[in-house]
């Protein structure tokens, strides 16, 4: 029972640095073999951000919710830019939306106006 923790520590322990170090060793070989040769596509993360629907969040504020609903639907259902079903759909001019709509400002918290 509660012997036998107290008498198996050191195993414990023992087998527990060792699955430290294999898990260093695959991380160092993951890195140098796999992530090492990848390259960025930006012009595809810009066009898969710009059509994904969450943009819309940042818009709610200031055309309401139903209208934001209506622009996500409708560009995810024609696989367009957000920004772009929201230049047909609201008053927005191209400015507003490049500041509601950008990436950055997104991730800073709170939402601008």
């Amino acid at each position: 029972g509660n012997f036998q923790l107290n008498v198996m520590l050191p195993v414990v322990g023992y087998n527990l640095l060792q699955s430290i170090e294999i898990l260093a060793n695959a991380s160092v070989v993951l890195a140098d073999k796999a992530i090492a040769g990848f390259t960025v596509n930006e012009e595809n993360i810009h066009r898969a951000l710009g059509r994904n629907p969450i943009l819309v969040t940042a818009l709610n504020p200031v055309i309401g919710y139903e209208l934001g609903a209506a622009v996500a639907k409708k560009a995810y259902a024609q696989g367009r830019a957000v920004k772009d079903v929201a230049k047909e759909m609201t008053d927005l001019t191209d400015e507003e939306l490049d500041r509601l709509l950008d990436p950055a400002a997104l991730t800073e918290g709170g939402i601008k106006h």
